[in-house]
């Protein structure tokens, strides 16, 4: 049976992790308390198992279950769902015509255009489905920010918006100085653009909600069941660490853990990002005139994202890309004192009206950046029963809903206009292998990370800090 790469043996398996995770703020509001799911003890079978109970898995068990009812499907998560991403990522929902020109790379405009359309609609059948089964995930649809905080970052966004103008979408809104300080509630913000398709919501609410609505159809669900190796014939053989399932499909949509798969090891890379709150402040945010609910990024490459909450707080993140030699997570992805400062820097840098009030809570987690921040789908090694989908690049929220009927329908053989995507079983560039990947990509961030504190502070970076920079993978939006 093949391992997992990049996992302990002594915490593989059901048994729960070897520290206590650190909850975001999200999940810790949407537990309240509640038990999770038992975990695998001895053999088990099902006709289709997912590895993973975040976004992309509980997507795919209610897709598979609208298609077919009577599908035996089991769902095996090493936390709890919403443990990982799903449950403490920056809460925006956000369509992919940002990644406009990494899409026509790999599809051709033409399909580009139609998968940007897809992820749009994703955001209103994310807001749809919550309606309808009582969700109460705090959606809010205000539009997303793409702004400049620098000098260096104004314009940015000119290519993607010139590619949008040219081919009669018009989905950006340049926004100049004065909207985009009122929209952000502060003068930091020199420009920006507006996709208006964009929301905000409380992500772990999502993800809880979505794994009762999967519970009610008849899903199985095992939590704090950690897989630790698969066999590659069929049915396929999932050990953890007190049981084994034996289905006849497998569905992988473990986010930055499935590095740790062989065949998926380099085409991710596992970074980090991390969020930091404050108390609610809705008076203070009310005195400069931030009352909206954009979501809003920069125009960095380790990309500031931010947004008020329903109850006025400010949840501020970055992607601060500390990397994981060879996929391997540890304990301290999940809370950094020293990488929790770099976002509370920018923070304060943005919000300086807001600089007596304190940092009341951080977390953060890994991530599973692709090379272009595109995700990969498809059959691992041309094998039809062992299906994947990962690589959601930090936007995952609205995407994870057409990977969910992308994954459904491969794991049931389906032939229809879902698996037929441009995305599925794509070629895709991969990432050196280690140590070079590892050793290499730390030169490249501490290179950004110089970069992008010189332009901040409204210095010319020093030359070698640029080329490398240049170096490092597409980020959340593509810039010029």
């Amino acid at each position: 049976m093949a391992l997992l790469r990049g996992t302990r043996r002594a915490t593989n398996g059901s048994a729960p992790p070897a520290h206590a995770p650190h909850r975001s703020l999200w999940l810790r509001e949407a537990l309240d308390g509640e038990a999770p799911a038992p975990p695998l003890t001895g053999d088990a079978r099902a006709d289709v198992a997912i590895a993973g109970g975040g976004f992309v898995g509980l997507w795919t068990a209610i897709r598979i279950k609208e298609h077919d009812p009577a599908c035996d499907v089991v769902v095996l998560e090493r936390d709890v769902c919403g443990g990982g991403a799903s449950g403490r990522n920056g809460g925006m929902a956000l369509s992919w015509w940002p990644k406009l020109s990494s899409l026509a790379g790999i599809c051709g405009e033409q399909e580009a255009v139609r998968l940007c359309r897809r992820s749009e609609a994703a955001i209103g059948e994310l807001e749809a489905f919550c309606a309808g089964h009582g969700i109460d995930a705090q959606f809010r649809r205000d539009g997303m920010l793409w702004t400049a905080t620098s000098p260096a970052q104004e314009g940015a966004w000119e290519a993607v918006v010139r590619a949008t103008e040219r081919i009669g979408a018009g989905v950006f809104e340049r926004v100049g100085r004065d909207e985009v300080v009122a929209r952000t509630g502060s003068a930091v913000h020199r420009s920006g653009v507006r996709e208006p398709s964009g929301a905000c919501l409380q992500p772990a609410r999502l993800a809880r909600g979505l794994r009762r609505v999967a519970l009610d159809a008849g899903v199985r669900i095992h939590e704090q069941t950690r897989v630790a190796g698969f066999t590659r014939d069929r049915p396929v053989q999932i050990r953890t660490a007190r049981g084994v399932v034996r289905a006849d499909r497998l569905v992988i949509a473990m986010n930055a853990w499935a590095a740790a798969v062989p065949e998926l090891r380099r085409s991710l890379i596992v970074v980090s990002s991390d969020i930091v709150a404050t108390p609610p402040i809705p008076d203070r945010l009310a005195e400069i005139g931030w009352t909206g609910y954009d979501a809003i990024t920069d125009s960095q490459l380790m990309v500031d994202y931010y947004r008020r909450t329903v109850d006025g707080r400010v949840a501020f993140g970055k992607g601060t890309a500390d990397l994981a030699f060879g996929g391997r997570i540890g304990a301290g992805y999940d809370r950094s004192a020293e990488r929790a400062q770099m976002a509370t820097a920018d923070f304060r840098r943005c919000y300086p009206a807001l600089a007596d009030v304190p940092v009341e809570q951080h977390w953060g987690g890994p991530i599973d950046r692709t090379p272009n921040s595109i995700p990969v789908l498809g059959r691992l090694g041309g094998r039809e029963h062992i299906v994947y989908g990962v690589g959601w690049s930090g936007n995952g929220v609205a995407p994870s809903v057409i990977g969910g009927r992308v994954l459904a329908g491969l794991a049931l053989g389906l032939d229809d206009e879902w698996t037929r995507l441009p995305l599925v079983d794509r070629r895709h560039d991969r990432f050196p292998p280690e140590p070079v990947r590892f050793v290499g990509g730390r030169l490249v961030r501490h290179a950004v990370i110089r970069k992008e504190r010189a332009e901040a502070r409204g210095r010319p970076p020093k030359p070698l800090a640029v080329r490398l920079a240049r170096l490092a993978p597409a980020g959340l939006e593509d810039k010029e």
